[in-house]
């Protein structure tokens, strides 16, 4: 007779705590405490891509089931069943309603809130509450962390980056309060020892020198009540802690591998920072799908750049810059080239959700219980259109969306509509959000 587990079971050494997967023997004891619970809560989850996106590249030509997969989307074609494309939306607080340029900064500072930014590049930035921290601010208690704020490019918190804009709004898509943005996190070591340190938030720092110091691994502070664990278990949730474990391992060596290098004009590149884009993004969104899976956040944000980003995307042969390209001017090889960096991004969440299909959560997996909106608050950003959004949302949400669909919108529905029918979804019910009209009824039929 093996024992009962509370979720919120973790393995604990030095500094340190392992938050576990879902188990059996977590599983509700009572059928009616199972229907009512479900083997895996609810997450959520935002991607955001600066610039937006070549439309033609990106959008079905069909609505409906049997919509054929555009050539962006391609490396989703293994997700359809998880996939919705939502074409339309509009996002009316990117606009510039008198304020003239500054479409970047607006872009992002509207997405998640539906509000129109304040035109300054000084202390008095005001936006809105987003959506992620909406539902942070509701049901954030019931884990360790509210909310994960997760990115690649760092960004200023003041200055005018675009127009007279704060840098502020290019740089964060979560706004606890309309004048507070949520600052996000590149450095993957400071994530993984962030999730990874006592309960009491001492120790990580201490922890991780003396890793480093004596090159162990953070398995090696857990080894023992690892194995006081195991003997409580089943033989298949035994195999599964140490798959789970084995994984943790294999994620601590590529984090501990980025370590501190000097760049050709002689600085020094942040420790932990990968020099490698495609091994940076993945690195933060394996974490992602780590916070998720052991149930330490089910809200989380993720910035492939920020807004307005002139990165250059070398590694898969563009070496202009993507803010440039995306002023194409319909010039046939810029598209193209834009169309390439489009594509990578979406491989990146292919990567991401092949591992969030693999990991089971009873008779569901992760995959099935998510609800992730990939987007731009761009369209074409050649014409810095706030309408007609490249919008995905992937996930099934528990098995209360109807996935695997097309779905066109009429003109100038709000964003914001589906993000209220996400927040009804993990129990959060707001009558409003920033610009929202309703819900995105035609998520529930297919």
């Amino acid at each position: 007779m093996h024992r009962h587990l509370s979720r919120r079971t973790v393995l604990r050494g030095l500094g340190t705590a392992i938050a576990l997967p879902w188990l059996e023997s977590m599983a509700p004891r009572a059928a009616s405490a199972a229907a009512s619970a479900g083997p895996g809560p609810r997450r959520m989850m935002f991607l955001y891509v600066p610039n937006g996106v070549h439309m033609p590249a990106w959008t079905p030509t069909t609505t409906g089931t049997d919509f054929e997969i555009p050539p962006t989307l391609e490396p989703l074609a293994s997700f359809r069943e998880h996939l919705t494309v939502i074409s339309r939306l509009a996002q009316d607080g990117g606009r510039a309603h008198g304020d003239g340029p500054g479409d970047h900064a607006r872009a992002l500072g509207s997405f998640l809130t539906g509000a129109h930014p304040r035109k300054t590049d000084g202390a008095d930035i005001r936006a809105g509450v987003s959506a992620d921290q909406v539902a942070a601010q509701a049901i954030g208690k019931a884990t360790r962390f509210p909310s994960l704020e997760l990115g690649i490019e760092r960004g200023g918190q003041s200055g005018n980056c675009d127009s007279g804009y704060s840098c502020a709004y290019s740089s964060n898509i979560s706004w606890r309060s309309e004048s507070v943005p949520v600052p996000k996190e590149i450095n993957p070591r400071l994530v993984f020892d962030r999730l990874f340190a006592s309960d009491d938030g001492k120790g990580a720092a201490s922890t991780r020198l003396a890793r480093q110091r004596d090159r162990r691994s953070l398995l090696d502070f857990v080894r023992e009540d690892a194995g006081s664990l195991r003997r409580r278990l089943s033989r298949n949730d035994s195999r599964k802690v140490d798959e789970y474990l084995t994984s943790v391992r294999e994620l601590e060596n590529r984090v501990e591998s980025q370590t501190a290098t000097t760049a050709p004009d002689g600085t020094t590149r942040p420790d932990g920072v990968p020099k490698d884009l495609r091994e940076h993004i993945r690195l933060m969104l394996d974490l992602a799908v780590l916070s998720f899976q052991t149930d330490m956040t089910r809200i989380s944000t993720f910035m492939f750049a920020n807004e307005g980003s002139g990165r250059s995307y070398s590694l898969i042969g563009v070496p202009e810059g993507h803010h440039d390209l995306s002023h194409h001017g319909r010039d046939p090889k810029k598209q193209e080239k834009l169309a390439q960096i489009n594509r990578f991004h979406i491989e990146q969440v292919a990567y991401m959700l092949e591992k969030m299909k693999t990991i089971q959560e009873g008779e569901s997996t992760l995959l099935d219980n998510m609800m992730m909106v990939y987007g731009s608050g761009l369209g074409d950003g050649n014409r810095h259109n706030h309408d007609d959004l490249p919008i995905l949302l992937i996930g099934k949400g528990g098995g209360s969306i109807a996935a695997g669909r097309h779905i066109e919108m009429p003109k100038e529905t709000p964003l914001n509509n589906l993000f209220l029918s996400m927040l009804d979804r993990m129990d959060v019910h707001v009558d409003r959000l920033g610009d929202s009209t309703g819900r995105l009824d035609a998520l529930d039929s297919a």
